[in-house]
Protein backbone atom coordinates (compact mmCIF):
# COMPACT_ATOMS: atom_id res chain seq x y z
CA UNK A 1 0.00 0.00 0.00
CA UNK A 2 1.36 3.47 -0.98
CA UNK A 3 0.36 6.74 0.73
CA UNK A 4 1.51 8.98 -2.10
CA UNK A 5 4.73 9.97 -0.36
CA UNK A 6 2.87 11.57 2.59
CA UNK A 7 3.65 10.45 6.12
CA UNK A 8 0.73 9.17 8.16
CA UNK A 9 0.82 10.44 11.75
CA UNK A 10 -0.68 8.05 14.23
CA UNK A 11 -2.20 10.16 16.97
CA UNK A 12 -3.19 7.40 19.31
CA UNK A 13 -3.88 3.73 19.52
CA UNK A 14 -6.46 3.53 22.24
CA UNK A 15 -7.47 0.45 24.16
CA UNK A 16 -11.26 0.38 24.18
CA UNK A 17 -13.80 -1.71 25.98
CA UNK A 18 -13.57 -5.49 25.85
CA UNK A 19 -9.95 -5.29 24.67
CA UNK A 20 -10.91 -3.72 21.33
CA UNK A 21 -8.10 -1.55 19.88
CA UNK A 22 -8.84 1.40 17.63
CA UNK A 23 -6.77 3.78 15.55
CA UNK A 24 -7.28 7.55 15.31
CA UNK A 25 -5.41 9.89 12.99
CA UNK A 26 -4.32 13.36 14.13
CA UNK A 27 -6.43 16.08 12.56
CA UNK A 28 -9.24 13.73 11.54
CA UNK A 29 -12.40 12.54 13.22
CA UNK A 30 -13.44 8.91 13.46
CA UNK A 31 -11.68 5.70 14.36
CA UNK A 32 -10.71 2.50 12.60
CA UNK A 33 -10.65 -0.92 14.27
CA UNK A 34 -7.25 -2.53 14.71
CA UNK A 35 -6.71 -6.28 14.44
CA UNK A 36 -3.67 -7.69 16.15
CA UNK A 37 -2.13 -10.89 14.88
CA UNK A 38 1.22 -12.41 15.60
CA UNK A 39 2.35 -9.27 17.42
CA UNK A 40 1.42 -6.99 14.51
CA UNK A 41 -1.40 -4.46 14.15
CA UNK A 42 -3.57 -4.32 11.00
CA UNK A 43 -6.09 -1.67 9.93
CA UNK A 44 -8.76 -2.02 7.28
CA UNK A 45 -7.70 0.26 4.41
CA UNK A 46 -11.25 1.28 3.59
CA UNK A 47 -11.80 2.40 7.19
CA UNK A 48 -8.50 4.26 7.08
CA UNK A 49 -9.51 5.99 3.84
CA UNK A 50 -12.86 6.94 5.37
CA UNK A 51 -11.48 8.63 8.50
CA UNK A 52 -8.70 10.43 6.62
CA UNK A 53 -10.89 11.59 3.72
CA UNK A 54 -8.60 9.76 1.34
CA UNK A 55 -9.36 7.74 -1.75
CA UNK A 56 -8.43 4.19 -2.71
CA UNK A 57 -7.12 3.19 -6.10
CA UNK A 58 -6.45 -0.27 -7.42
CA UNK A 59 -3.65 -1.01 -9.86
CA UNK A 60 -3.35 -4.73 -10.40
CA UNK A 61 -2.28 -6.19 -7.07
CA UNK A 62 -1.47 -2.79 -5.64
CA UNK A 63 -3.81 -0.70 -3.50
CA UNK A 64 -3.02 3.03 -3.51
CA UNK A 65 -4.30 5.24 -0.68
CA UNK A 66 -4.25 8.91 -1.65
CA UNK A 67 -4.52 11.35 1.23
CA UNK A 68 -6.01 14.82 0.70
CA UNK A 69 -3.48 17.60 0.20
CA UNK A 70 -3.24 19.80 3.25
CA UNK A 71 -4.58 23.27 2.65
CA UNK A 72 -1.91 25.88 2.83
CA UNK A 73 -2.32 28.00 5.89
CA UNK A 74 -3.38 31.45 4.77
CA UNK A 75 -1.66 34.24 6.65
CA UNK A 76 -3.99 36.38 8.67
CA UNK A 77 -4.74 39.67 6.94
CA UNK A 78 -2.68 42.50 8.26
CA UNK A 79 -4.54 44.77 10.57
CA UNK A 80 -4.29 48.39 9.56
CA UNK A 81 -1.94 50.16 11.89
CA UNK A 82 -3.38 52.95 13.97
CA UNK A 83 -2.62 56.37 12.54
CA UNK A 84 0.08 58.21 14.46
CA UNK A 85 -1.28 60.51 17.12
CA UNK A 86 -1.38 64.10 16.07
CA UNK A 87 0.99 66.31 18.01
CA UNK A 88 0.89 69.75 16.39
CA UNK A 89 -1.97 72.24 16.60
CA UNK A 90 -4.97 71.36 14.43
CA UNK A 91 -6.44 74.00 12.14
CA UNK A 92 -9.91 74.00 13.71
CA UNK A 93 -8.51 74.36 17.21
CA UNK A 94 -6.28 77.24 16.15
CA UNK A 95 -9.18 79.04 14.53
CA UNK A 96 -11.35 78.77 17.67
CA UNK A 97 -8.41 79.67 19.92
CA UNK A 98 -7.44 82.73 17.85
CA UNK A 99 -11.04 83.93 17.91
CA UNK A 100 -11.12 83.56 21.69
CA UNK A 101 -7.83 85.43 22.12
CA UNK A 102 -9.07 88.19 19.79
CA UNK A 103 -12.08 88.77 22.04
CA UNK A 104 -9.83 88.85 25.12
CA UNK A 105 -7.55 91.37 23.39
CA UNK A 106 -10.55 93.60 22.57
CA UNK A 107 -11.86 93.18 26.11
CA UNK A 108 -8.52 94.26 27.58
CA UNK A 109 -8.26 97.18 25.15
CA UNK A 110 -11.74 98.39 26.12
CA UNK A 111 -10.86 98.36 29.82
CA UNK A 112 -7.53 100.08 29.16
CA UNK A 113 -9.27 102.78 27.12
CA UNK A 114 -11.89 103.32 29.83
CA UNK A 115 -9.20 103.67 32.51
CA UNK A 116 -7.02 106.07 30.50
CA UNK A 117 -9.98 108.25 29.57
CA UNK A 118 -11.33 108.18 33.11
CA UNK A 119 -14.50 106.47 31.92
CA UNK A 120 -16.44 103.96 34.02
CA UNK A 121 -15.96 100.22 33.45
CA UNK A 122 -19.56 99.03 33.15
CA UNK A 123 -21.00 95.52 33.47
CA UNK A 124 -23.29 96.26 30.52
CA UNK A 125 -20.43 96.07 28.02
CA UNK A 126 -18.01 93.91 30.00
CA UNK A 127 -20.56 91.06 30.07
CA UNK A 128 -20.66 90.98 26.27
CA UNK A 129 -16.89 90.48 26.03
CA UNK A 130 -16.99 87.87 28.80
CA UNK A 131 -19.71 85.75 27.19
CA UNK A 132 -18.09 85.94 23.75
CA UNK A 133 -14.66 84.90 25.05
CA UNK A 134 -16.10 82.07 27.14
CA UNK A 135 -18.10 80.77 24.16
CA UNK A 136 -15.14 80.67 21.78
CA UNK A 137 -12.77 79.08 24.27
CA UNK A 138 -15.44 76.50 25.12
CA UNK A 139 -15.60 75.60 21.42
CA UNK A 140 -11.81 75.28 21.31
CA UNK A 141 -11.96 72.94 24.30
CA UNK A 142 -14.48 70.61 22.66
CA UNK A 143 -12.50 70.24 19.42
CA UNK A 144 -9.03 69.87 20.96
CA UNK A 145 -7.71 66.54 19.62
CA UNK A 146 -3.93 66.67 19.31
CA UNK A 147 -1.48 66.74 22.19
CA UNK A 148 -0.66 70.38 21.45
CA UNK A 149 -4.36 71.26 21.35
CA UNK A 150 -4.97 69.69 24.76
CA UNK A 151 -2.03 71.53 26.32
CA UNK A 152 -2.90 74.77 24.55
CA UNK A 153 -6.47 74.84 25.87
CA UNK A 154 -5.08 75.01 29.41
CA UNK A 155 -3.25 78.23 28.54
CA UNK A 156 -6.35 79.67 26.89
CA UNK A 157 -8.43 78.93 29.96
CA UNK A 158 -5.78 80.49 32.21
CA UNK A 159 -5.73 83.63 30.07
CA UNK A 160 -9.51 83.86 30.27
CA UNK A 161 -9.39 83.44 34.05
CA UNK A 162 -6.79 86.21 34.40
CA UNK A 163 -8.84 88.51 32.17
CA UNK A 164 -11.91 87.91 34.32
CA UNK A 165 -9.91 88.85 37.42
CA UNK A 166 -8.69 92.10 35.86
CA UNK A 167 -12.17 93.00 34.64
CA UNK A 168 -13.84 92.13 37.95
CA UNK A 169 -11.38 94.33 39.83
CA UNK A 170 -12.37 97.43 37.85
CA UNK A 171 -16.06 96.53 38.06
CA UNK A 172 -15.74 96.32 41.84
CA UNK A 173 -13.91 99.67 41.93
CA UNK A 174 -16.72 101.17 39.86
CA UNK A 175 -19.31 99.68 42.19
CA UNK A 176 -17.58 101.08 45.29
CA UNK A 177 -16.96 104.44 43.54
CA UNK A 178 -13.21 104.08 44.14
CA UNK A 179 -10.90 106.49 42.38
CA UNK A 180 -9.09 104.98 39.38
CA UNK A 181 -6.01 106.84 38.18
CA UNK A 182 -5.53 107.01 34.43
CA UNK A 183 -2.10 105.35 34.72
CA UNK A 184 -3.36 102.45 36.87
CA UNK A 185 -2.52 99.85 34.22
CA UNK A 186 0.97 101.14 33.43
CA UNK A 187 2.70 98.77 35.85
CA UNK A 188 -0.13 96.45 36.78
CA UNK A 189 1.31 92.88 37.19
CA UNK A 190 -1.87 91.10 36.17
CA UNK A 191 -2.33 93.26 33.07
CA UNK A 192 1.30 92.66 32.07
CA UNK A 193 0.82 88.93 32.60
CA UNK A 194 -2.24 88.91 30.33
CA UNK A 195 -0.34 90.79 27.63
CA UNK A 196 2.73 88.53 27.85
CA UNK A 197 0.58 85.38 27.70
CA UNK A 198 -1.20 86.65 24.58
CA UNK A 199 2.11 87.44 22.88
CA UNK A 200 3.59 84.03 23.76
CA UNK A 201 0.58 82.13 22.46
CA UNK A 202 0.46 84.18 19.25
CA UNK A 203 4.08 83.20 18.49
CA UNK A 204 3.23 79.49 18.29
CA UNK A 205 -0.25 79.77 16.74
CA UNK A 206 0.52 78.24 13.34
CA UNK A 207 -1.12 75.13 11.80
CA UNK A 208 0.92 72.07 12.69
CA UNK A 209 3.05 74.05 15.11
CA UNK A 210 4.10 72.33 18.31
CA UNK A 211 3.03 73.41 21.78
CA UNK A 212 5.54 75.48 23.74
CA UNK A 213 4.79 76.39 27.30
CA UNK A 214 4.36 80.08 28.14
CA UNK A 215 5.21 80.90 31.74
CA UNK A 216 3.05 84.03 31.73
CA UNK A 217 -0.05 81.91 31.08
CA UNK A 218 0.18 80.16 34.46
Amino acid sequence: MSVGGMALLIASVAQGQQGNTTLSVSGHSGQAPVVQRNGRSYVDVESLARITGGTLGFHGSQIVLTLPTAQAVQPAPEQPSAPPEKTGFTRDFLQAGIEGMSVIREWRAAIENAVRTNSPVEESWVSGFRRSAESRISVASTIATSDSDKKGIVLLQNELSNMRQLSDRFLQMRKSLSFVATDTLDNDPLDQKILACAQGMAAMAVPGGEFQDVAACH
